[in-house]
Order: structure tokens, then C-alpha cells, then sequence
């Protein structure tokens, strides 16, 4: 029960702020050695955010004739990172990129990337300047994220900022960007436990996916409050020293 808590905290918080969610999982497993991780709870927990993501969005997705373009651009935007990461893990290359030296590196380069993006005031917003050029680009660069410790909302949020968007609108198209692709990792993972005949969902699974909802829900709401009023420097400062421990751990 308590290390289900744990791994939907850290997955919905992790998923939707700039540091990186698959580093953080990685690390809980390997350090904290949770006996109920599993294949079943990982994608239980991402089911959860993605039903989080759906939930606080679902204006805009159910506005379709008014948002069909915008949904079309996400879509768009989504196509490389779902391709790659497929590539990726059907050549079993995924596994090779998982160490605490990667980790740690792209934890802080990716960090020093986030914060020169966001020393700029910038104008562009999701409504008007959110064409199909710049859904391809942060689409593109989003591949970047199959990498543990770039964080895909922190290389979606950098990249929207360098193409000159506000603080709130790089966010909410990160947030946005999201739901095809937790979508995608939902339905790749439910597709590998009927593979393994392994196709069952347990209290503690429900359970997994209900506080990983209640968290990447929570998480949203007021990332987006604060980031109207606040710089990106604290999850800057963050993930410039969880990347010092990362590599001083791996080189110890």
C-alpha cells in the first residue's frame, strides 16, 4: 500500500513537472527496492495520468469542432516520440540507455536547457501562434525525452519557450502533448500483459491508478497557477543537484 503511494506520487508529480519521470521511477525501484513494482503497476500508474490529463483538459478535448486543428497539431507532434520509443523497445536499445551516468548528465544538461529557454519574456500563446512548423519541431525534439532524465515535459516546455511561447502556453501544450503519449504507453503496456497472459488488475493496481490520477491531476491544476506567476528556476535548481548526486553516486 505504501510503496503504491510512494510510486503514484512520484509518477504523477514527476510525469508533468520538468524532472524527468522515468529517472525518478528508475531510482525508486533501484534504490528502494519495492517489491509490488511491476509490470501491471507501471501501467497502472500511467493509466492514471493519463486519465488525469483527460480530466482536467476534457473542455478542450470534448470541444472538438472548436479545438479539432489544435487536437490535429498535438497529434502530429506526437507521431516521432511514439515511432522512436517503438523502435527503441522492440530492439530491446531502451535498456542501454538506463544508467546513472546518462541519468545524471541529461538530468543536468537538459536543466541548463530549460533555464536559458526561460530567460526570455516571450508573447507567443497555444490559441493563435500554434502552427503545424512548430508542433513538428517540439515534436521532433520531444524524441530527446525516450531519454531517462530529459523529462518530455521538460525538452516540450524548453523548446516551446526557444519558439518564443509564454511560460503557461509551453506548459499547456506539454500537458497537452501528453495525452497521446501516455496514451500510446498505456495501450503498449496493456498490449504486453495480455502478451504475457499476465492481463489482470488487482486492488493494488486500481489502487495505483486512482492516487497516480488524484496526484497528476493535483500536479496540472497548480504547476499551471504557478507558472503564471513564477520562473522555472526552482526545478532548474533541482535537477542541477540531483544530477551532482547522480553522478557522484555512479562514480563512487
Amino acid at each position: 500500500m505504501i510503496e503504491v503511494l510512494i510510486l503514484s506520487l512520484i509518477q504523477g508529480i514527476t510525469e508533468f513537472l520538468p524532472i524527468s519521470s522515468s529517472s525518478h521511477l528508475i531510482l525508486a525501484a533501484e534504490y528502494l527496492n519495492f517489491k509490488n513494482q511491476s509490470l501491471t503497476i507501471d501501467v497502472s500508474l500511467h493509466v492514471g495520468s493519463f486519465i488525469g490529463v483527460l480530466v482536467y483538459f476534457n473542455k478542450d478535448i470534448f470541444d472538438l469542432i472548436k479545438n479539432r486543428k489544435l487536437f490535429l497539431k498535438i497529434f502530429i507532434s506526437s507521431i516521432p516520440v511514439m515511432l522512436v520509443g517503438l523502435i527503441l523497445v522492440e530492439t530491446n536499445l531502451i535498456h542501454k540507455l538506463r544508467n546513472l551516468t546518462i541519468i545524471g548528465w541529461t538530468t543536468i544538461i537538459f536543466g541548463i536547457l530549460l533555464y536559458i529557454s526561460d530567460r526570455f519574456h516571450l508573447e507567443k500563446n497555444i490559441d493563435k501562434d500554434f502552427n503545424y512548423k512548430s508542433a513538428i519541431i517540439i515534436g521532433v525534439c520531444q524524441i530527446l525525452s525516450l531519454i531517462p532524465g530529459v523529462s518530455r515535459s521538460g525538452i516540450t516546455i524548453t523548446t516551446a519557450r526557444i519558439l518564443n511561447f509564454k511560460r503557461y502556453d509551453s506548459a499547456k501544450i506539454s500537458f497537452l502533448l501528453s495525452i497521446p503519449t501516455l496514451g500510446a504507453v498505456s495501450l503498449f503496456g496493456l498490449h504486453n500483459l495480455i502478451q504475457e497472459e499476465s492481463f489482470s488488475f488487482t486492488f493494488l493496481s486500481l489502487l495505483s491508478i486512482f492516487f497516480s490520477f488524484i496526484f497528476s491531476f493535483i500536479t496540472i491544476k497548480y504547476f499551471l497557477i504557478f507558472i503564471k506567476k513564477f520562473s522555472l528556476n526552482i526545478f532548474v535548481i533541482y535537477r542541477v543537484l540531483l544530477g551532482i548526486l547522480l553522478l557522484t553516486i555512479a562514480h563512487l
